[in-house]
């Protein structure tokens, strides 16, 4: 699929949702995300408890990766992604919560479209150890077909070099896959809370 086929006409509309950029994240803040979760610290987060000093993670504290799940949708488009965070910072922090979701190019998060968003599953408050992570994953409205390709509802398939995923109290982060771009259908995903079990 072309880079030419994002709509570029629905990017400049979505100016009003530029709140959902984080100022200290930066496009190029990216890495592989299975090469780098193949080269994880060992630390693990772990549920938080009541009378924890922990607090929530800031946007600062977390480094934002990622790419396309194992186990997707059939089709010719992203499907699924995971999404990977570390905690960068030498104290623990508070992770919860579901993601926001918008479309974006590259370098420019505060020109992206939202995507609607059903959230999976409930979210439970997690601590992450310095150097530990946590995933989330997001399933996408799958392209059909070879080529440009298809979407079954009619519409047509939309890709994005980036997402712009936000978490609640913990910022905005801009991601690239580590493999190819962002393509789906409809401009509707599902999102599983940010949790400490890696998803495939």
């Amino acid at each position: 699929m072309q880079k030419s086929s994002i709509r570029r006409g629905a990017m400049a509309v979505a100016a009003v949702s530029a709140a959902l950029v984080m100022t200290g994240c930066q496009p190029g803040d990216t890495e592989s995300g299975s090469d780098a979760s193949s080269q994880a610290p060992t630390a693990t987060a772990s549920s938080n408890s009541p009378g924890t000093a922990a607090k929530r993670c800031s946007a600062g504290s977390l480094k934002a990766s990622a790419y396309q799940a194992a186990n997707r949708p059939a089709g010719t488009g992203t499907g699924a992604a995971i999404v990977q965070f570390t905690n960068t910072t030498a104290k623990a922090c508070v992770l919860q919560g579901h993601p926001t979701v918008a479309g974006a190019a590259n370098g420019s998060p505060e020109l992206n479209v939202p995507l609607q968003v059903t959230p999976v599953g409930s979210a439970s408050p997690m601590k992450l150890a310095p150097g530990a992570q946590a995933w989330l994953k997001l399933t996408f409205v799958q392209v059909q077909g070879e080529g440009d390709g298809y979407c079954e509802s009619g519409s047509a398939p939309v890709v994005y070099p980036t997402m712009v995923i936000g978490l609640p109290d913990s910022g905005a982060h801009q991601v690239a896959l580590d493999d190819g771009q962002f393509a789906e259908c409809d401009g509707t995903l599902t999102a599983t809370a940010v949790t400490a079990t890696k998803p495939s």
